[in-house]
């Protein structure tokens, strides 16, 4: 499994930094926003390190409909019953602050602190 070790997401994913877990497999960590943008804030991520979507491969469609196919399944675990958001940015212009892809689902009553 491919690392950038300069990479914060990475460095989550190896136990060097602490989060707040809320998933783990053998190819997906899943975890609390630092800063929330919602009142359930999680992001799901690849433990590969891929970039952005714009790196993405036909090999990681299917990592891709898991990651989408687990977000109403923590949701639900998390208390959210009212819908919720996902989000995926990718590049400069995208907003991508991270470059590990990551995928944000928020979810909780309104009003939000952003989005």
């Amino acid at each position: 499994m491919s690392a950038d070790p300069n990479c914060i997401f990475c460095k989550i994913v190896a136990g060097q930094i602490p989060c707040k877990k809320v998933y783990e497999d053998e190819e997906l960590l899943g975890f609390h926003d630092i800063h929330p943008w919602a009142p359930v804030h999680i992001l799901l991520i690849p433990k590969q390190h891929i970039a952005n979507l714009y790196d993405a491969q036909a090999e990681h469609n299917a990592l891709f409909g898991r990651m989408l196919g687990l977000a109403p399944r923590l949701m639900r675990e998390l208390g959210v019953e009212n819908g919720f958001r996902t989000l995926i940015n990718t590049g400069a212009d995208g907003m991508q602050e991270v470059y590990h892809l990551h995928m944000h689902v928020m979810g909780g009553p309104r009003p939000w602190s952003k989005g």
